[in-house]
């Protein structure tokens, strides 16, 4: 007799033991883009996950990959363990992989041809080292069901321009052409401000002892010739 299992049995693993990246730069890569696009999307509906698998038909825990960042519109927002598309009813919109010569014919052929079979509407290619990309960035936008080349670096479900910025991708709003801070440099920004408040707040403290001895001088002068208005 053949054993059935039930669907509540099935076990979809959260991590198979493997590395997240080849290397440091391509971790930071990863992290960095995660951070940014977290910053960026915070309090809409959507989330933004890095290194977890994505399991793709019910049933069949095999089926699955593990994008380095994936954004996902319309669903709740936070992490997950893993994310099931059949229970969140939502695929990816955009996906990025920190791609290398060792991880190329698995990027550039199986997993663009399942993120193009799936409906997943970009899907970039960012090689930190650019060693196989002389660009470093390269992106497919899904037309229809195929993907086609990107050619202005732009990406449409997020409305950000893209930038090879060293071996980092820079994020730019197109609605004011601001870059989305990564975390160093929003550390930067935040200390550049603490340290204005702090002048302003001495200058007004200077102002205000300023205010003071004129009001301590005036006083005195009251003391000695009357009022000015008698």
């Amino acid at each position: 007799m053949l054993e059935t299992v039930a669907k509540t049995d099935i076990i979809y693993p959260s991590s198979d033991g493997e590395p997240v990246a080849e290397t440091y730069i391509h971790l930071y890569a990863i992290l960095t883009t995660l951070e940014v696009l977290k910053q960026y999307l915070s309090g809409q509906q959507g989330t933004v996950l890095a290194n977890q698998f994505m399991y793709y038909s019910q049933g069949l825990p095999r089926m699955r990959v593990a994008p380095d960042v994936m954004v996902i519109f319309n669903v709740e927002p936070g992490g997950r363990d893993n994310y099931k598309i059949w229970e969140e009813k939502e695929v990816p919109q955009v996906i990025f992989e920190m791609t290398s010569p060792g991880t190329k014919n698995q990027d550039q052929e199986f997993k663009k041809t399942l993120y193009e079979q799936l409906g997943v509407k970009e899907y970039w290619l960012f090689d930190p080292k650019g060693e196989w990309i002389p660009e470093q960035l390269k992106g497919y936008r899904l037309r229809n069901t195929v993907y086609e080349v990107i050619e202005d670096n732009r990406s449409e479900p997020l409305q950000l321009q893209l930038k090879v910025e060293g071996q980092l991708i820079g994020f730019y709003r197109e609605d004011t052409g601001k870059k989305l801070l990564i975390p160093e440099e929003l550390a930067t920004a935040l200390q550049e401000k603490e340290t204005e408040l702090q002048e302003k707040e001495t200058e007004l403290q200077q102002e205000k002892q300023k205010l003071s001895e004129m009001e301590a001088m005036l006083e005195k002068y009251r003391q000695q010739f009357g009022d000015l208005s008698e």
